[in-house]
């Protein structure tokens, strides 16, 4: 039996088979969860059903999680279908791009609020729908990224809301301890995905990050996966509020910090 064997939960966030979602996905579903999923606009749908028809979901809805409307219906059908949430993964966040070529201190105000609602509050949003249907032993994950706590060339903005995301795991982790729900954010190092391209020398940066790690590499998406089912399962059982670094080491500060 998997370690995640006869439990539910949301995968919010996969936009193909390159996204650290997906990597979650392939290790929760090999750990025996049942998985739902959401999608944005049709373009993603595309891409988004039949990766989830692949892992045998039969929960694929549309949301937006920067419209409450739809937080609530997306909530509301998987209460419908399941009555019950073991276990969310939040793998959501966007910037504008051009907040992200521009000097950080070009940031406007619309671009900065953009970045917070989309990469940060929307994991408290999900959080508030997400709670009443969990009970003690439950848990939620969200993905940061040593931009946080790191000034990260042409990261900017993001940085701003990963860091934000990063405080609001504690915080939650702080409110819904209480009821026994369990909160922690896995801070990857650079994988090459979709999110990943709107960030500038995307290349170098994964250059630097592994001469700058332990290990001397990247890591995959399997990894995260990999760690993400730990944080997910009863294994964790005593861990909440949270950072874990899934970098190769780089963020154990071997390296130059200028490697970044």
């Amino acid at each position: 039996m998997g370690v995640l064997e006869g439990k539910k939960g949301l995968i919010l966030g996969i936009a193909n088979d390159k996204s650290i979602a997906w990597g979650v996905t392939k290790s929760c579903h090999r750990e025996g969860a049942e998985l739902g999923f959401n999608y944005l606009g049709d373009a993603l749908e595309k891409r988004v059903r039949p990766l989830a028809e692949s892992v045998g979901s039969t929960l694929v809805e549309p949301l937006d999680v920067s419209d409450d409307a739809q937080l609530d219906d997306f909530f509301a059908k998987v209460e419908a279908k399941w009555g019950k949430l073991d276990f969310l993964v939040h793998s959501i966040a966007y910037a504008d791009k051009n907040a992200l070529k521009e000097p950080f201190s070009q940031t406007s105000r619309q671009a900065f609020q953009q970045a917070l609602d989309i990469s940060a509050y929307s994991f408290i949003a999900c959080a508030q729908r997400a709670a009443p249907l969990m009970a003690e032993g439950s848990a939620m994950l969200t993905m940061s990224y040593l931009g946080s706590v790191r000034a990260v060339p042409n990261y900017n903005v993001m940085g701003v809301a990963k860091a934000a995301l990063e405080a609001s795991t504690r915080y939650l982790a702080y409110d819904l301890g209480t009821q026994g729900i369990r909160v922690n954010a896995i801070s990857a190092g650079p994988i090459r995905t979709l999110a990943a391209s709107g960030i500038g020398d995307f290349r170098t940066l994964m250059s630097k990050a592994a001469r700058g790690s332990m290990l001397k590499r990247n890591v995959t998406q399997e990894e995260v996966g990999n760690a993400a089912c730990y944080l997910l399962s009863d294994w964790a059982s005593g861990v909440t509020g949270e950072v874990h670094y899934v970098d190769g080491g780089f963020s154990g500060g071997v390296g130059d910090p200028g490697e970044v």
